[in-house]
């Protein structure tokens, strides 16, 4: 087994690695060899933390020439336009072996670790954000992963643990008529996506967003026919009463006339999760994936 800096020669079996794990996340995704050379190098596609981005590092293990374990790793700056949360933090974005394979992800991780140490930043994260849809964290389907980074002093007390769901356009009814007298529909340009506002008295009572392009303008043909929901509320005043239905089912029908078949929404797994459920239920949406983020270690723990 060989431990070395990951060479483009690598990016075939890479991918294998990496849309291996992709798959038992997210049904049919994957993530072109172009794109994964892409994020390697250039993660300014993430326009929040992209640019608070000073050093990247990616590390391969490779038995008998094959790849079977593999590590990428960000160092952040220290300077003030970076989030207290990252300033002058490494992280390991992720980690990924073959479950066959424990010792070649062991040693890959043990590298990029040592990694972080060099760099002296004051925290250390571990994730497992790969450029594809719906895939961040470390996955309840990667129980090998989370092994090694806890192996590693990697500690989960404080994180965070998100439930993925995902379904099908077509399984989601049509609006139909507005539930209350006076209410009218609005759509507009919103911050992730299209947003459509429930709209009553000139007043929005009601929205929700959804980005229908998750390849990113092409970049990512992986995710061609996802779409996602998000920011979706209701006044509160204005609830069980048929608004944010009529808004998630208008909000489909425009998806599916771009051509969107499947989609995605995120829950937090907190008090609310049942009620969540209950509601993403009405449109098809069940969970396929149950995340946890958050991740990390104190320096010198090697």
């Amino acid at each position: 087994m060989e431990v070395r800096p990951f060479a483009r020669r690598d990016r075939e079996q890479l991918a294998r690695l990496v849309n291996a794990h992709v798959a038992v996340v997210l049904p049919g995704a994957y993530v072109p060899p172009a794109t994964l050379l892409n994020d390697l190098e250039h993660p300014l596609g993430e326009y929040i933390i992209g640019p608070w981005v000073t050093d990247l590092a990616t590390f391969v293990a490779t038995e008998r020439d094959r790849v079977v374990a593999a590590a990428h790793l960000r160092r952040y700056g220290d300077d003030a336009r970076v989030s207290d949360s990252y300033r002058d933090v490494g992280e390991v974005v992720w980690l990924l072996c073959w479950p066959n394979h424990l010792d070649a992800g062991r040693a890959v991780l043990d590298t990029a670790t040592g990694q972080l140490e060099s760099w002296g930043v004051r925290e250390h994260y571990a994730n497992g954000t790969l450029p594809c849809p719906a895939v961040y964290g470390v996955s309840d389907s990667w129980p090998h992963v989370r092994a090694l980074y806890e192996e590693a002093g990697f500690d989960a007390g404080d994180a965070h643990v998100e439930v993925v769901l995902a379904g099908l356009t077509a399984g989601v009814d049509p609006p139909g008529p507005a539930p209350i007298a006076g209410l009218s529909l609005r759509r507009r340009l919103g911050t992730l996506g299209t947003a459509f506002d429930a709209v009553l008295d000139g007043e929005a009572v009601g929205m929700v967003e959804v980005d229908d392009d998750l390849t990113r303008g092409g970049t990512n043909l992986g995710a061609v026919g996802w779409a996602d929901v998000c920011n979706h509320r209701v006044r509160e005043d204005m609830r069980r009463q048929g608004i944010g239905s009529w808004l998630v089912r208008s909000a489909v029908e425009w998806l599916r006339l771009g051509g969107a078949s499947r989609l995605l929404a995120y829950a937090s797994e907190d008090e609310h999760l049942a009620d969540t459920m209950r509601y993403a239920a009405r449109f098809g949406l069940h969970p396929v994936n149950r995340t946890t983020r958050g991740f990390d270690r104190t320096p010198g723990r090697n």
